[in-house]
């Protein structure tokens, strides 16, 4: 062979080596998924996050884009990307209320193809709820949340519960001189005012939107009661005026400092009661909400979960990723360091969580008798109109009969003027 033909022969093979290795690190390229999510939970998620990048060795890498910490701001920056096109995420972090209207909107893509029959059974009953859309799975929850009742166990010798046993307690308290407050809640004009009352408005034994009929019910008996009894809350004393400015912080902060005796938040409370900072340290209690029978308490279902959108161009890598982040062993740490209630089944079941942190049984059965907002798109608009009219309520504004007939109406012209559009 002459030296050209030689020459000519190795630079072939080189070609040939170098194209292969191109080829092969094609084949490899790192497969890059965003997930944007609140501030909160791209924080206490960050070491999962660390461990699945780890674990996945450069084939994918994970991202997380932290968000605002308010949950509406998360909203309105995911909204907004999706609108102007094709979005910088390949997976949301989205609250229960918003999967209706994100799956309508055509943004989400459709989580069948995963999740199978035993995947989906995996999660507690309360935990399945709030996931699907026209009998789609379109989201796989991370956390679960429920409204929940801490009471003051060096105060009573057991929790009320009945509302009207709760008033009770509270100005007994108040009359002994015992605390400031009987019971804090969240009654500012917000999003946990809507909560409060579907809570309420379920323990009398009503019902917001109607499943079948998909109508509002919000002029009915038990509405009107529900409304006089918050109302009745504040009118007795057994709750502050004040109450009509708290949110979930004030709610706390109130109950943590020792001041009242019942507070309802959600179950990041109990984490926060724990620390050395808390006056009330190894005097609390947890337990579900009052009922009007006092043996069919209810709760609302309040949960984040992980969408993957369907402009997303990795979509096999970000399930792999959601898998990693819900997994059994993902959810123990959660729990035992951030306080989140897990959802899948076998955690609730876990002997060692059982031992060292017992407030997991109290979340089993308060997830098992959760109950989630009405799932519409419409969910924003008729949950702003509920606020409003009930703030207006306890604010003396207006009478719960009248507030409530005026949230009806509001909120069933929102209803069917979506239907005629249609």
């Amino acid at each position: 062979m002459s030296n050209k033909a030689l020459k000519l022969f190795f630079i072939l093979i080189l070609i040939s080596f170098f194209t292969s290795i191109k080829s092969r690190s094609a084949s490899f390229k790192t497969k890059r998924i965003n997930i944007l999510m609140p501030a909160p939970f791209a924080e206490s998620t960050k070491p999962l996050v660390d461990d699945f990048n780890k674990k996945e060795k450069g084939l994918i890498k994970l991202r997380v884009t932290k968000g605002p910490l308010e949950t509406e701001a998360v909203s309105d920056l995911a909204i907004s990307s999706l609108l102007l096109g094709k979005s910088p995420f390949d997976v949301i972090l989205i609250d229960v209320t918003w999967l209706p209207k994100y799956a309508a909107a055509g943004w989400l893509e459709p989580m069948d193809k995963w999740i199978n029959t035993e995947n989906w059974h995996s999660l507690a009953n309360g935990a399945r709820l709030g996931n699907t859309y026209n009998n789609q799975i379109y989201r796989w929850p991370l956390v679960a949340d429920m409204g929940l009742l801490y009471w003051r166990t060096d105060l009573l010798e057991k929790p009320p519960k009945t509302p009207e046993e709760l008033i009770e307690v509270s100005l007994n308290l108040k009359r002994k001189g015992l605390i400031t407050y009987g019971y804090v809640w969240q009654g500012r004009q917000y999003e946990g005012l809507s909560c409060v009352f579907l809570e309420v408005l379920n323990a009398f034994g009503g019902e917001w939107l109607s499943k079948e009929s998909k109508q509002i019910n919000l002029k009915s008996k038990e509405s009107n009661n529900a409304a006089k009894w918050l109302k009745e809350l504040i009118t007795s004393g057994a709750s502050p005026s004040s109450v009509t400015n708290f949110s979930e912080t004030e709610s706390l902060q109130a109950f943590e400092t020792g001041q009242a005796a019942l507070m309802r938040n959600w179950p990041y409370a109990w984490a926060e009661l724990q620390k050395e900072t808390s006056l009330v340290k190894g005097k609390v209690g947890v337990t579900t909400m009052v009922s009007k029978n006092g043996i069919s308490p209810t709760a609302t279902l309040g949960s984040w979960g992980f969408s993957i959108l369907k402009s997303s161009s990795n979509k096999d890598a970000a399930y792999k990723a959601i898998e990693f982040l819900t997994s059994v062993e993902s959810q123990k740490k959660l729990f035992l360091i951030n306080g989140y209630t897990p959802t899948k089944k076998i955690v609730f079941k876990d002997k060692e969580l059982k031992r060292t942190a017992p407030l997991i049984t109290v979340l089993e059965k308060a997830l098992s008798i959760s109950k989630p907002r009405p799932q519409t798109p419409l969910y924003a608009q008729i949950s702003n109109v509920l606020q409003t009219q009930l703030s207006t309520i306890l604010t003396n504004q207006i009478t719960p009969e009248k507030g409530m007939a005026l949230a009806h109406e509001k909120s069933q012209k929102i209803i069917s003027s979506a239907s005629i559009k249609r």
